[in-house]
């Protein structure tokens, strides 16, 4: 079976995410000569996106005269960054110890079944991300998820599928 090339080469444009570079271009212009401010240039651009695009990294090098792969190194050293796209709210689902022996794999499988996604992924309307994460610090609340920095305790599967759900 043989691919038309020119097919393959308008899907793929189809496919890539068009981005603004207006917020960028301002970004960039914030740390003009500014020699060791990749980390804070990098914040700057992830809280303008929502993540790192690798378009908007590759810009950025250019522009600054960083090297990508100093970018990326950074990008990746620091968990702070995230290079894939990620869902609006945030939900983060303890399965620490106590929140493991409380039923936060109940919780978690309930999330994922209600909204098609795989823990450390996004919704495929990039709605929700889902991150497991192994203490939140709220033991005595257990089992705990963290939902757009709100806490929320003794979760059960269906009622916070259902608090999930009207979510805005």
């Amino acid at each position: 079976m043989s691919v038309n090339p020119s097919i393959a080469a308008e899907e793929q444009v189809t496919t890539e995410e068009v981005f603004d570079l207006q917020p960028l271009e301002k970004i960039l212009d914030e740390f003009i000569n500014q020699k060791g401010a990749v980390i804070p240039i990098l914040q700057k651009i992830q809280e303008a996106y929502g993540y790192l695009p690798k378009e908007i990294l590759a810009f950025t090098s250019k522009k600054t005269g960083i090297p990508i792969s100093q970018l990326y190194g950074v990008a990746t050293f620091y968990s702070q960054f995230h290079l894939q796209r990620r869902g609006r709210h945030l939900i983060r689902v303890c399965d620490g110890t106590a929140c493991h022996v409380k039923g936060s794999i109940k919780n978690i499988d309930a999330i994922e079944s209600a909204f098609n996604i795989k823990a450390g992924g996004s919704s495929p309307d990039y709605k929700y991300t889902l991150e497991i994460v192994y203490c939140v610090g709220s033991c005595g609340l257990a089992p705990v998820a963290v939902v757009d920095d709100q806490v929320y305790a003794h979760v059960k599967p269906d009622s916070f599928v259902r608090q999930l759900k009207r979510l805005e």
